[in-house]
């Protein structure tokens, strides 16, 4: 019986333990701040807070991977139950289902599969080993796979006809603390989906993402709204930030939006006077552009945005918050629709 069956480590029955989960019913003390201590110093308090906000990615990471240890646990133990309760109806053991139902029904390794899985995988099989035995233990990986393969289509039928209910519930998803409020915003105030783009102009990605954006925009009417916040990198793009201040400019005036799309249209020319030709071509006043362009009346505004993306563990353009869920680079539009498709059914 042992062919087809994976082994389940045991550190997945010690997981609980060693990640410590807590009770949630347990009083916690509080800091002076407000906060769960966790240590003092003199008279200085540690909250868990403090412990937790720097490493929020990482702790959400070992969350979701302890979800899907159980997850996968969990499915086995539900077609141990649904063999064994088959087994049981049919009046016969569970070796006997199995044979009949799960070997018997297995398709056939030929001779033909194993010659091409040896010719393909030639490179990562032991060199110097006999040809016979190697056959025998390809066919036998593979025999061990079609065995697999069709338990799980026969607990799939199982399944499909007894009552089966999991009520282990998926963590709830990191959301960071980015502001909908700031940025320039493009769609309604009241929109469910927030879309937080921290972006860089002279970013190829951040480009060729710019499509995907619109195409959400369009999808989903009153629905998304879209905040754009600056995050020039300057040791990949030195001259990135001015250009930012730029569109800003141009936002003071209205068209914002307007000098963004251009900006990406022309990339990579950001030359000042291809940065004063685009506010002409969009019929902005040309002095006030200019002056607020060499005055730096954005600079402060543009370096608080890089800052802001700091704290929230920006270090990529482009970086997505969709209602705080941190998605990084151009990513297909399918990413992006299952994200938002999940914010608008919670």
């Amino acid at each position: 019986m042992g062919r087809g069956w994976r082994a389940i480590p045991m550190a997945l029955f010690l997981l609980p333990g060693l990640l410590g989960a807590p009770d949630a019913n347990a009083p916690r003390a509080q800091g002076a701040s407000g906060g769960t201590p966790v240590a003092t110093v003199g008279d200085d308090v540690i909250t868990l807070e403090e412990l937790e906000e720097p490493l929020a990615a990482q702790l959400a990471e070992l969350e979701q991977k302890r979800h899907q240890l159980l997850s996968e646990r969990l499915e086995h133990l539900i077609g141990e139950r649904l063999l064994a309760q088959e087994a049981k109806r049919r009046g016969i053991s569970l070796e006997e289902l199995l044979k009949s139902e799960v070997y018997a029904r297995a398709r056939e390794v030929t001779e033909a599969e194993v010659a091409t899985f040896m010719r393909q995988k030639r490179a990562r099989l032991p060199r110097g080993a006999d040809e016979a035995d190697l056959r025998l233990k390809v066919w036998d990986y593979l025999r061990s796979r079609r065995v697999s393969e069709r338990r799980q289509e026969y607990v799939a039928t199982l399944r499909a006809q007894a009552k089966v209910t999991v009520s282990l519930r998926e963590p709830e998803p990191l959301r960071a603390r980015a502001s909908p409020d700031k940025g320039f915003v493009r769609g309604p105030a009241d929109a469910r989906v927030v879309i937080v783009e921290f972006s860089d102009f002279q970013c190829p990605f951040c480009k060729r993402v710019l499509v995907t954006v619109k195409q959400l925009i369009e999808l989903y009417p009153g629905q998304v709204k879209w905040v754009f916040r600056d995050f020039p990198i300057e040791r990949l793009h030195p001259t990135a930030p001015k250009v930012h201040e730029a569109a800003r400019c141009a936002g003071a005036q209205g068209k914002f939006w307007e000098y963004h799309d251009v900006l990406f249209e022309r990339a990579p020319r950001y030359a000042p006077e291809a940065l004063e030709q685009y506010a002409r071509e969009l019929a902005l006043d040309g002095p006030a552009f200019v002056r607020c362009l060499d005055g730096g009346a954005h600079r402060d505004a543009v370096a608080r945005d890089i800052e802001e993306g700091k704290r929230l563990g920006v270090t990529a353009t482009p970086t997505f918050f969709i209602n705080g869920r941190k998605l990084v680079g151009a990513k297909p539009l399918a990413e992006f629709r299952q994200l938002i498709e999940s914010e608008l059914a919670r």
